[in-house]
C-alpha cells in the first residue's frame, strides 16, 4: 500500500544516486547556512541599534525628487501613507 500521492513526491525532487541525497542536503543547507546567517544578521542589527540614534541627512531640494501631482488621500496630504519624521523628509525637508 502506498501513500496516493507519492508519485506527486517522487517527482519534485531530482532523483540522486542515494535516493532522498536532495533532500539531506537542503535539510543541510537550511540548518548549518541558512539559520546561522539568520543569526549573524539579527545579531549586527541589534549591535548597530545600539550604538545611539540615527543621524539625519542634510536636506538638499532637488527640483527633480518628490515631485507631486496631487496631494496624498490621507492626513493632511503632504506625509506618505508610512512617514516617520525621525528617517522621512518633506518638501520643505
Amino acid at each position: 500500500l502506498t501513500f496516493p500521492f507519492e508519485r506527486l513526491k517522487r517527482g519534485m525532487v531530482a532523483p540522486t544516486a542515494k535516493g532522498r541525497g536532495s533532500t539531506r542536503m537542503w535539510k543541510a543547507l537550511t540548518y548549518f547556512v541558512a539559520l546561522p546567517g539568520m543569526g549573524v544578521s539579527m545579531l549586527n542589527t541589534f549591535l548597530k541599534s545600539q550604538h545611539g540614534e540615527h543621524k539625519k541627512t542634510e536636506f538638499v531640494a532637488y527640483p527633480h525628487l518628490r515631485i507631486r501631482t496631487k496631494p496624498f488621500p490621507w492626513g493632511d496630504g503632504n506625509h506618505t501613507l508610512f512617514h516617520n519624521p525621525h528617517v522621512n523628509q518633506l518638501l520643505t525637508g
